[in-house]
């Protein structure tokens, strides 16, 4: 059965095409009459809009693009939240996508998006992703565009970040002034900006409190995951019997040192402390409970679809308009894996 079109609506009831749109669209010089005789035939043949044809003429699709590195994530999940609720409120569907932390898949989503027309992208990058030519091609054509999370400093976009230094260096002090002397610490991989700036953060700390710096202190995780926690804490135990101090890039990884400390035996906090990142819900669950640095992930999401129709709404207006950075705090969650005894 074909599409019902507006032409067929205007021959049934004798009136011009122009007429039966004005109706469906309520203007008020069409009578009531005809509005009603209109929107009854529209509703017995079961008309819906050409969403397509719509599109061509207003030149917006009303759908924006998300690009995440992994769904699953709870961090991740909370800025997914955040943005569709805030989509929604102002008439946008939100297409989601994921990465998997592929650079090639990653180029492959984004080409996707611009094929479909979205009015807006919004990415969180990949491991894999450094300032390559997908990225500046979304620019180039003058898509909107926001980062948020794990950003690249060298692309001229709108962001929501916050500040990983200064966050990473407040949880390492928080292991300081809890009396560790010899901290460790397992980073993530080598190239996502916030990675980069949590390892900065904790080796300003040591500097600042006297304590020096030892690369073979530091982990590099490769995926992010709970069974590399496992495998650095265990170097770590084996390596350095005597650190008494943990800092972990995310609660994710923190959770399997934790779960590696307790089948050892290990006493935590009385042996070694431990801090994670992000606030995941499992850091409350497990036992000892988590300390952790409360990353604001609902409200990332909801500033970063601000941000993405602000830069719309000007670009619809033909308004220029200057990429903004909007940084949300963090704060340091204080539990039982880093208590003083």
């Amino acid at each position: 059965m074909r599409d019902v079109t507006l032409k067929q609506i205007a021959e049934t009831l004798g009136i011009s095409i122009t007429t039966v749109s004005k109706a469906l669209k309520n203007y008020p010089d069409v009578s009531p009459k005809t509005k009603k005789a209109v929107l009854d035939l529209a509703r017995s043949l079961s008309y819906t809009p050409n969403s397509f044809a719509v599109n061509l003429r207003t030149k917006e699709s009303r759908t924006i693009g998300l690009i995440i590195p992994e769904v699953v994530h709870h961090f991740f999940s909370n800025v997914i939240n955040g943005i569709i609720d805030n989509a929604e409120k102002n008439g946008y569907l939100v297409i989601i996508l994921q990465s998997n932390e592929s650079l090639e898949l990653e180029k492959k989503q984004v080409e996707l998006l611009m094929n479909k027309r979205v009015d807006g992208i919004i990415m969180s990058l990949s491991n894999e992703s450094n300032n390559d030519e997908h990225i500046k091609e979304i620019i180039r054509k003058d898509v909107p565009f926001v980062m948020f999370d794990k950003i690249s400093k060298l692309i001229p976009c709108s962001k929501v970040i916050i500040n990983d230094q200064k966050a990473a260096f407040n949880a390492v002090e928080h292991l300081i002034q809890k009396g560790c002397k010899k901290i460790a610490h397992i980073r993530g991989p080598v190239n996502p900006q916030n990675a980069i700036d949590r390892f900065l953060g904790y080796k300003k700390a040591l500097e600042k409190n006297n304590i020096p710096f030892d690369s073979k202190l530091v982990y590099t995780c490769k995926n992010v995951t709970f069974e590399e926690g496992k495998e650095f804490a265990k170097q770590i135990i084996n390596e350095h019997p005597d650190v008494d101090g943990v800092f972990v890039i995310t609660d994710l990884v923190a959770v399997g040192v934790l779960a590696y400390f307790n089948e050892i035996q290990i006493k935590m906090p009385e042996q070694i402390k431990i801090i994670g990142f992000s606030n995941w819900f499992m850091s409350q669950v497990i036992t000892p409970k988590l300390s952790t640095v409360d990353q604001p992930s609902f409200e990332m999401g909801v500033q970063s679809f601000a941000l993405l129709l602000e830069e719309i709404n000007a670009k619809k207006d033909s308004i220029l308009f200057h990429p903004k950075t909007i940084e949300l705090e963090t704060s340091i969650i204080e539990r039982d894996s880093t208590l003083k005894m």
